[in-house]
């Protein structure tokens, strides 16, 4: 039984099963007339609602099956996608994508396709998406609380669930399927000048906190209110969870070999090389990838079908991985990482709770999350952006009034080397992800001499 009322089995339709992927695949394998010809399958099903001005205003569902045929030609390659799956369909998208391939230019990087795979045995855990009404009740825990409290609410339910399979001619086969939910927040004064945000993370629709959504989003409304300037400079600064996690993702998304290896990255060691071994931020800090975290039920694979494994990138501040793929791993002569460009990210945590932090703070600022963030030093992975919905200073080891937003200037390599101290990790939804390939786990952190580089209008 559910706090939102009865548990529905409301199992979306149009995602395939494993049996049904198979068959779709070889029946699109067994008429292609390429060489070698890969076929991949994503079956997904999404349901959304959303409320504004404390009210639902719309509720949606959708489901789709898309499947894309690659043929090769030698080092050529083209591929074509359809969601049209009988046989006719599928043999005419493979007899087209051969034919294509045959008139672009070859590819000298181009690997070929894997044999069969061991992959671990799924989990066992139900693939469904809640009911409208399910949506509909979360939603107005939020809306009550915020329209209680003479504010105005909107917000965001997002459910996803797919399946995904990974074909090709020399009998690889691969499978997994996967559920994500999300419901995030933004309550606002009616006047405009206070704003707070919140989210919660899941697998599945009962993973979901909207009570403290809700709670969480009114207090930093209420708090935020007729925010004061203060003078841009570099401070002590406490970011939450969700602001560690907009800036964090940036170190893994820039943690390319290829790149490192030809001097184009934070990651190219001077003289050549990569960092590789070499210490580059806290030695508290510990940042990777465990398919153990994935949303998924099998662990996930990556492009090209092998079996996702635990990555660990940065160890107690040293490097320990950077992201090979088969092409440059095989050129440098070491084995390829199975990443999948991340299932998941995790940077473990500490036992300091930011109320503790606040109060160890003489001065500094608290940073609820980051928003419209935009890079500016690849070399340094220095990027730019605002604060958004609830940012406040901090005097005496107190939360003593809300502050206008910042522009920040930083790199996270900066502040991880800047770290006072780290809270406990938590799920959370990094907003602007910047292709964070699944479920992102973050503590917050305390660290000294964060940039702000100029004031900004904006709530």
């Amino acid at each position: 039984m559910s706090e939102f009322g009865p548990r529905s089995l409301y199992a979306p339709a149009g995602i395939l099963t494993r049996a049904e992927a198979q068959e779709i695949a070889q029946r699109a394998l067994r008429n292609s007339p390429a060489e070698e010809t890969r076929v991949s399958i994503n079956s997904a099903a999404r349901a959304d609602t959303r409320f504004a001005l404390n009210q639902v205003t719309t509720s949606g569902e959708n489901q789709d099956t898309q499947v894309t045929i690659t043929a090769y030609a030698g080092n050529r390659s083209a591929s074509v996608n359809t969601n049209r799956l009988d046989e006719a369909s599928l043999t005419a998208a493979a007899k087209q994508a051969y034919e294509i391939a045959k008139l672009v230019p070859p590819n000298p990087e181009r690997m070929p396709e894997l044999g069969a795979q061991t992959y671990p045995a799924p989990r066992e855990r139900a693939i469904t998406l809640p009911s409208p009404t399910e949506r509909a009740a979360a939603s107005k825990i939020v809306t009550e609380l915020a329209r209680a409290n003479d504010l105005i609410a909107t917000g965001f339910i997002e459910c996803r669930a797919s399946a995904t399979a990974l074909a090709n001619s020399k009998g690889l086969f691969a499978y997994d399927s996967s559920s994500t939910v999300t419901m995030t927040t933004t309550v606002r004064s009616p006047d405009g000048t206070g704003s707070g945000w919140a989210c919660t993370d899941g697998n599945s629709f009962s993973d979901l906190d909207p009570q403290r959504v809700a709670a969480t989003a009114v207090q930093k409304a209420k708090d935020s209110r007729n925010p004061v300037a203060i003078e841009p400079g570099r401070y002590t600064t406490i970011l939450e969870p969700t602001a560690v996690g907009n800036l964090v993702q940036l170190i893994a998304n820039a943690m390319q070999a290829r790149s490192a290896d030809e001097g184009r990255s934070f990651f190219s060691k001077q003289g050549g090389g990569n960092k590789i071994g070499l210490k580059v931020v806290d030695e508290r800090v510990t940042l990777l990838s465990d398919p153990a975290d994935s949303p998924s039920t099998s662990g996930g694979y990556d492009g090209d079908g092998m079996p996702l494994e635990k990555v660990t990138w940065i160890e107690n501040g040293v490097v320990k991985n950077l992201n090979y793929d088969r092409f440059w791993a095989q050129k440098q002569g070491v084995q390829p990482t199975r990443s999948g460009g991340r299932s998941a990210l995790r940077m473990l945590g500490g036992t300091t709770s930011v109320a503790d932090m606040v109060k160890n703070t003489e001065r500094g600022i608290l940073v609820t999350r980051f928003w419209y963030i935009r890079g500016v030093d690849p070399r340094t992975i220095l990027y730019t952006g605002l604060t958004r919905d609830g940012t406040f200073l901090i005097e005496n080891g107190k939360v003593t009034r809300p502050i206008k937003n910042f522009r920040f200037n930083e790199s996270p390599i900066f502040f991880l080397n800047n770290l006072e101290a780290m809270g406990p990790t938590i799920r959370i939804n990094a907003s602007e992800n910047l292709g964070a390939g699944g479920a992102v786990y973050m503590p917050p952190i305390k660290v000294r001499d964060f940039t702000f580089s100029s004031l900004s209008d904006a709530v």
